[in-house]
């Protein structure tokens, strides 16, 4: 795998889930214009990640205390195992993990109490980590 450069992102976020006949919560973008904000729909859910303390509807489950790290992109559509080669560098570090694709790179969510052996585990093995 080829060393990559990866972003701690600012901010806690969450991860929410929704049926997936309710509306999509108005004002999500709204929160910041720097913030990921992702929304997946199924057939039998809504996933939403985004900052917490975003307009989530009240019967929402969710989970919070994630961190955000972002693998600097664009990355090509030919690059194969980024996903899985940090999937499987933070499972040896026994670190649970959140991940999503967008068009130009890859995401990880990790949980804030988890994000320092996260850091340590990807810079162990050759990734350069931005924390600041």
């Amino acid at each position: 795998m080829k060393r990559l450069a990866i972003d701690v992102r600012p901010g806690e976020y969450s991860v929410g889930r929704l049926d997936a006949t309710e509306p999509v919560p108005a004002g999500l973008f709204d929160v910041d214009d720097d913030a990921l904000v992702s929304i997946t729909r199924s057939r039998d859910e809504i996933s939403v990640i985004c900052l917490t303390g975003a307009p989530l509807p009240d019967g929402a489950r969710v989970e919070s205390g994630w961190r955000l790290l972002t693998v600097r992109g664009p990355l090509e559509f030919t690059l194969t195992g980024i996903i899985a080669a940090l999937s499987s560098e933070l499972a040896s570090a026994g670190v649970p993990l959140f991940t999503l694709s967008t068009f130009d790179t890859d995401h990880l969510l990790v949980k804030q109490a988890d994000l320092a052996r996260a850091v340590d585990a990807l810079r162990l093995s050759g990734h350069e980590v931005h924390t600041g």
